[in-house]
C-alpha cells in the first residue's frame, strides 16, 4: 500500500524556493524597467540587472538563514524549557497533555490513557507535537532554506537579465513586462501544482502584485528618471 504524499512536508525548501524565484524575477525586472524608462541606452540597463541579481541573490539568502535560524532557536529554547518541566514536574505535565486531548474530544479517562500511552513512548516528542505544535515535517533548516533561497533568486533574476541583453532597447519597459507576466505565471502554476492548491489562483495573484510593482517602479522611472543617449 503507498503512502499519502502530504504538501506539508515540502513546506519548508518550496517557500523559500518560490519567494526567491517570484523575487528575483519581479524585483530584478522592476529595478531594469525603472532604469530602462529613464535610459535610451542599454549598458546602465545591464547593469541595473547584474547588481539587482547579485545583490538580492546575497540578500535573500542572508535574510533567509537569519529569519529560519531565529525560528530554529526559538523551537530549541521552547524544547529545552519543556524538556526542564518534564523532569522537574512530570505529573502536571502529564495533566497538561491530557487536557489537550480533552479540547479535541476525547473525555477525560480516554485523554488520560492516550497521554500516558505516548509519554511511554517518547515524552519529549508528544509534547512537542501536541503542547509546542513542534514536529519533524515543519523543522526549520536554515542553511537549506538559504541556499534554496539564493539559488532560486538567481534562476529567476537571470530571466529579466538575459531579456536586458537582447531585447530593444526602445521597447526594453513592453518587452520587460511581458516576459516577465509569463516567467510570473510559470513561476505560480509550478508552485501552486508542488503545494497542491489552486493553479488559477496563484497564478492571478502573483501576476496581479507583479503588475502593480513593476507599473510603480516605471512610473517612478518616467517622473524621476533624466534621459541619457
Amino acid at each position: 500500500m503507498e503512502l499519502e504524499k502530504h504538501y506539508i512536508n515540502r513546506s519548508g525548501w518550496l517557500r523559500a524556493a518560490v519567494l526567491g524565484a517570484n523575487d528575483g524575477i519581479l524585483s530584478t525586472t522592476s529595478i531594469v524597467i525603472g532604469i530602462a524608462a529613464a535610459s535610451d541606452t542599454r549598458p546602465p540597463i545591464i547593469l541595473a540587472a547584474l547588481a539587482s541579481l547579485v545583490a538580492g541573490a546575497l540578500s535573500m539568502a542572508a535574510g533567509e538563514y537569519v529569519s529560519v535560524s531565529s525560528q530554529s532557536d526559538s523551537e530549541t529554547a521552547d524544547l529545552n524549557r519543556e524538556k526542564s518541566e518534564l523532569d522537574k514536574i512530570p505529573d502536571i505535565e502529564l495533566n497538561e497533555l491530557a487536557k489537550i486531548y480533552q479540547r479535541r474530544g476525547l473525555d477525560s479517562d480516554l485523554a488520560m490513557q492516550v497521554a500516558v500511552q505516548l509519554t511511554k513512548q517518547n515524552v519529549l516528542e508528544a509534547h512537542a507535537k501536541d503542547e509546542l505544535s513542534i514536529n519533524e515535517a515543519t523543522q526549520p533548516k536554515p542553511l537549506q532554506a538559504a541556499l534554496v533561497s539564493g539559488a532560486s533568486f538567481i534562476s529567476g533574476g537571470l530571466l529579466p537579465l538575459l531579456v536586458s541583453l537582447f531585447a530593444p532597447v526602445n521597447h526594453m519597459v513592453i518587452y520587460q513586462y511581458s516576459f516577465s507576466i509569463v516567467f510570473l505565471a510559470l513561476s505560480g502554476a509550478i508552485a501552486a501544482k508542488a503545494g497542491g492548491s489552486a493553479i488559477v489562483k496563484g497564478i492571478l495573484r502573483i501576476c496581479f502584485w507583479g503588475t502593480i510593482a513593476m507599473g510603480i517602479t516605471a512610473l517612478v522611472g518616467y517622473l524621476f528618471g533624466v534621459k541619457t543617449g
